[in-house]
């Protein structure tokens, strides 16, 4: 069975993480490397983990959020098809069996809010720590006075705790926000498609999603 160790030593792999986060830093995106990806193939895994789904799930969520972004060595659009393809290649090269890498597959493709939903246990896992990442460490620009409203929203968010309740049946996502850096309302307008998307993805295994921002829950 290929582990995420595995996934995680594979010299191709690294290569096009890199590779994506130099694209990502000559477009100006927000970080998408070793520190987004570790956080969303951990937090994949701990939402299937913590619903008691079995351990060959969770070990496909875990790679799949290892992997869930490196289409963005290819281009920042559709990077979640490409993403999808060349990580379906690498782990049939890898070994490993055509219905686990379908699964990966499949849950790479459907993680972007433009053209993806959830479709399986491991794609809602994924959306779900996907889009739990907002944090001023994924900010790369150093010059506050050049922030697009991405950077400003991200740059304001000074802590970002994940829970997933299971006697509770829920996922809390609870943000700090500085207002005086950004207003509560443009989180909203930036990412409102996406808290909808992490919405639907948690009533697809069943559960609720919680929204708490600076203390009051508006989700």
């Amino acid at each position: 069975m290929i582990t995420i160790e595995d996934i995680k030593n594979n010299e191709e792999i690294k290569e096009l993480i890199l590779s994506a986060q130099r694209q990502l830093d000559a477009l100006g995106y927000t970080e998408h490397s070793i520190r987004h990806i570790s956080i969303v193939s951990e937090r994949a895994a701990k939402v299937l983990e913590v619903l008691g789904y079995p351990q060959e799930r969770i070990e496909l969520a875990r790679i799949a959020g290892y992997l869930h972004d490196i289409g963005n060595g290819v281009n920042r659009v559709d990077h979640a098809h490409t993403g999808a393809i060349l990580a379906y290649q690498l782990l049939k090269e890898m070994g490993m069996d055509v219905k686990s890498r379908t699964e990966i597959m499949m849950a790479i493709g459907n993680h972007d809010e433009q053209t993806g939903t959830a479709v399986s246990d491991i794609s809602a896992a994924l959306i779900l720590a996907d889009k739990s990442d907002v944090h001023r460490d994924r900010v790369s620009n150093p010059n506050m006075s050049t922030f697009d409203k991405h950077d400003q929203v991200n740059y304001a968010v000074t802590n970002a705790d994940f829970q997933i309740l299971k006697e509770e049946r829920k996922v809390v996502l609870s943000l700090t926000i500085d207002t005086e850096i950004s207003p509560v309302l443009d989180y909203f307008e930036i990412f409102m498609e996406r808290t909808m998307m992490s919405k639907y993805a948690a009533k697809y295994l069943g559960i609720w999603f919680e929204l708490v921002i600076n203390g009051t829950k508006l989700l």
